[in-house]
């Protein structure tokens, strides 16, 4: 669900030299910068308040550059160095009720060793998970600490989602080797676009993940630099099994088409072969319909029942020449 306009601040915690947390409001992080005098912030905004674009712009002290990339309407997954800091953008999918999971929803991030301003427009289940453990008492030791666990719990509900995609696409590829079976026809369509539109955004968040590695050492640690490869392994396997799904997809679709060009042959064949025995029968029913003088048997009792023991034994001798033919 989106959030109120109203409601700028989504949650803020302010993290002290001696690992203590506070909890900030509004009227306290829009007084001021971003970063903190001492210490660490993570601020974590609604995209679409008014008050944050206005924060973001005059109070910040962010780059104007990094505002205007933070509030841009659409994005894509990357990373950025800008002076100190990183602007890092990641999707993660849309668990919201009544949304697609496929439907991505981005997180966009300024992250620097003093402060971490992120926002989103769609409630984002990755953040929350992060802010119920910090309220718990599991502080973070560093902002590097922060991303890292954003990015591996963005990553954590990714892998659900595409692993009913693949068992969606055994469920199809069961039902295609039953006899005579078919799908509707929008079905694999429809799974398609939900498979291309997740790979849309998996394939840049790979090299974002791997950027933010590289770009940002000065921010993270060694193991929190390896937490990143791995998820950013991990994201390049998502990746690679979306791609498997898609291949699945086309050869099912193939599949399908043949199955339905087959049946359609079939038909045709049964109309031809009954138009081809038909055929001559019809010529010697026209022929004998022939209202003119001079037609043979006009006089005859037995006329009809001969033409039409002609006409069957005609038949009986088609079936057998077709069979013959091995067209039947």
């Amino acid at each position: 669900m989106n959030e109120t306009v109203d409601n700028p601040l989504i949650f803020g915690f302010e993290f002290d030299e001696a690992g203590g947390v506070r909890r900030l409001d509004w009227a306290e992080v829009s007084s001021g910068p971003a970063a903190p005098a001492t210490g660490r912030r993570w601020l974590h905004l609604n995209r679409l308040s008014p008050a944050v674009r206005q924060w973001l712009t005059e109070t910040s002290g962010i780059d104007e550059v990094i505002d205007d990339a933070l509030l841009q309407e659409d994005t894509r997954p990357r990373c950025l160095a800008h002076g100190d800091g990183l602007l890092i953008n990641l999707r993660g999918v849309n668990l919201n009720e009544g949304s697609e999971p496929e439907d991505m929803i981005a997180i966009r991030i300024w992250m620097t060793a003093e402060v971490i301003v992120s926002l989103r427009a769609f409630h984002i289940k990755a953040a929350q998970d992060l802010r119920d453990r910090i309220m718990a008492g599991e502080v973070p030791a560093s902002n590097g600490v922060i991303l890292a666990e954003l990015a591996e719990r963005l990553t954590d509900r990714i892998e659900p989602v595409v692993s009913e995609l693949d068992e969606q696409a055994d469920e199809y590829e069961d039902t295609l080797l039953e006899p005579g079976a078919t799908l509707p026809k929008t079905a694999l369509a429809s799974f398609r676009r939900k498979v291309l539109t997740l790979r849309r955004y998996i394939i840049p968040q790979r090299e974002a993940l791997a950027h933010i590695s590289r770009e940002g050492q000065h921010l993270f640690d060694a193991s929190q630099t390896l937490q990143l490869r791995e998820i950013a392994d991990r994201v390049t396997r998502i990746g690679e099994e979306l791609d498997m799904i898609r291949e699945r997809t086309m050869v099912l679709q193939e599949q399908l088409i043949e199955e339905r060009s087959e049946r359609m042959n079939q038909r045709l064949f049964v109309l031809s072969i009954i138009s081809a025995i038909f055929l001559p029968l019809g010529f010697v029913t026209g022929l004998f319909g022939v209202n003119v003088g001079g037609m043979p048997g006009v006089g005859s009792p037995l006329a009809f029942t001969l033409l039409c023991l002609g006409m069957g034994g005609l038949t009986v001798t088609l079936f057998f020449l077709f069979r013959r033919m091995r067209w039947l």
